[in-house]
C-alpha cells in the first residue's frame, strides 16, 4: 500500500505578504546602496581628474593669498595691547585649499591644524604679530575665568605619548605635571588663567581644544569683527562665541 503522502504545511496569507514585503524591501535598498557607492566612485573620478585651470585658479588664490598677508604685516594694529601677562584664546573659523602654504605653515605653528580648534597664547610681541598675518582665519580675545575654567572642564585632554588623555584623574595630571607643581586640574585652570611661570609648559601639554560649530554658523566671511565679519580682535566679546562653542 502507497504511503499517504504529507499534507503541505499551511502558511497564512498575511505572512506571505510579509515576506514578499521584505524581501521587495531589501532588494530596494540594495539598489539604493548601489547608487550611492556608484554616485561616490564618480564623484572621486571627477575630484581626482583636474582640469589645468584648476590648478592655475588655486596658484593664483595662494599667491593672492601671501600677498594680503604681507601686506597685513606693514599694517600697525594698536587694538591688541601687547603684554607678557595677557591671556589670549585663539580660535581658527576659516581655511582651506585657498590658503598660500605660508599661512598654514604659520596656523600650524600656532597649533590650530582645523577649523575650530582653539588655544591659549599669552599675548606677546612674537605671537600678536603671527595673528596679525593670519588674521582672515582665526579669531581671538580675552577670555574670563569662567570661561577657561569651563573649557579645560569640558574639552581638556592631555597629551601624553601623543595619546588624548580626558583631565578625569588627578593623578595622571599629577605624572604629567607634578613636576611644576601642577597635581590637580584646578591648578591647571589657576596656571593658565593667571598666566602663571608654568604657563607654556601647561598650554603645550594638553591638546588643543576642539570646539562645536556655533548655531546658526559664522558669517562666512573674513570681514573683520568690527566691520561685522567673525575674524580679528573680538576683545572681551569672544567670551560669548566660546560660550556658544562649548
Amino acid at each position: 500500500m502507497a504511503e499517504e503522502e504529507a499534507p503541505l504545511a499551511y502558511i497564512p496569507e498575511v505572512i506571505l505578504k510579509k515576506r514578499k514585503s521584505n524581501e521587495d524591501w531589501a532588494l530596494k535598498r540594495k539598489a539604493q546602496y548601489e547608487d550611492r557607492q556608484s554616485a561616490l566612485k564618480k564623484k572621486a573620478k571627477q575630484e581626482f581628474i583636474r582640469m589645468p585651470e584648476d590648478f592655475i585658479k588655486q596658484y593664483r588664490t595662494r599667491e593672492l593669498d601671501l600677498i594680503k598677508l604681507k601686506q597685513r604685516t606693514k599694517r600697525k594694529r594698536p587694538n591688541l595691547t601687547v603684554t607678557d601677562t595677557k591671556l589670549l584664546f585663539v580660535l581658527r573659523i576659516n581655511g582651506k585649499k585657498e590658503m598660500h602654504p605660508r599661512t598654514r605653515k604659520l596656523l600650524y605653528n600656532l597649533r590650530l591644524r582645523k577649523v575650530f580648534n582653539g588655544v591659549f597664547v599669552i599675548a606677546n610681541k612674537f605671537i600678536v604679530e603671527k595673528l596679525e598675518k593670519v588674521e582672515p582665519y582665526v579669531t581671538y580675545g580675552y577670555p574670563n575665568l569662567k570661561n577657561v575654567r569651563e573649557l579645560i572642564y569640558k574639552k581638556g585632554l592631555l597629551n601624553i605619548d601623543k595619546q588624548r588623555v580626558p583631565l578625569t584623574d588627578n593623578n595622571i595630571i599629577e605624572q604629567a605635571l607634578g613636576k611644576y607643581d601642577i597635581i590637580c586640574i584646578e591648578d591647571i585652570v589657576h596656571e593658565i588663567a593667571t598666566v602663571g611661570p608654568h604657563f607654556k609648559e601647561v598650554t603645550s601639554s594638553l591638546w588643543p581644544f576642539s570646539l562645536n560649530k556655533p548655531e546658526g554658523g559664522l558669517q562666512g566671511t573674513k570681514m573683520v569683527y568690527k566691520r561685522g565679519g567673525d575674524a580679528g580682535n573680538r576683545e572681551d566679546h569672544i567670551n560669548e562665541l566660546i560660550s556658544k562653542m562649548n
